[in-house]
Formats: structure tokens, sequence, C-alpha cells
């Protein structure tokens, strides 16, 4: 997920945060009833629409659960007090980072497994 796609505009639908996410709808509709943080408005026709802020805490909620192995109460935690500390937004860009790296570190990775097969085959 890249910082200039997000910039760019104001509103994203569930499926496009999934997209940049990894992650399925039904993750994201439970996690909102689990994180009073997660709160999507919704449009005219009543879909859910991301804004930015929300789609760096849905990455932070992501690398507490999956890479710091917190559970969903254990996680909620960590929010409110990096909330009450005044640190949830700066935490929550650092995790949108973290993933838009790994995420080219991949990429990066991809093309240079494509690079090299055709020398394998030589």
């Amino acid at each position: 997920m890249r910082h200039d796609r997000i910039a760019r505009r104001e509103y994203f639908s569930i499926g496009e945060v999934c997209e940049m996410a990894g992650l399925k709808p039904h993750v994201l509709r439970y996690w909102e009833t689990q994180f009073k943080e997660l709160s999507p408005s919704k449009n005219r026709a009543g879909n859910r629409v991301y804004r930015a802020r929300e789609i760096k805490i849905i990455e932070l909620v992501k690398h507490l659960l999956y890479d710091e192995k917190y559970t969903i109460d254990g996680a909620r935690q960590r929010l409110e007090k990096l909330r009450e500390g005044g640190e949830l937004d700066k935490v929550a860009s650092a995790a949108l980072d973290r993933q838009a790296l790994a995420r080219l570190r991949e990429g990066v990775h991809q093309l240079l497994d494509t690079l090299e097969e055709p020398r394998a085959k030589e």
C-alpha cells in the first residue's frame, strides 16, 4: 500500500482496502465490530467508505494481530494505550510504512526471480 495512492483519494471502498491490506472483507467487517477506531462512514448507496486514517489503523491492527501475535483483546488494549498517549496516528503511520516496505521488498524479490529464470535454463 503506497502513501501517495492514499494521499490522492479521500475515500476507498471495502474491496479496495481489502486488496491494499491483503485481507478478506469478512475479516475487515469483523475488525470493525472489535475496534472502535475502525468506523468507516457509508456513502449514499450504503457502502462502507474508508479514509486514509482508517487504512493506517487497519495496517496497525493487522501488524498487532499477525506479526506481534496479539489477541483481539490485547490489540484493542494496545490501541487504547496508544490513543491515550497521543501516539496512535504516529504508530499507525509506521505500520503502514512497514507494510509498504514489505510489499516493495516482495516485488523486488519476484522481479529478481523473474530476471534470473532464463539464466537457470541455460
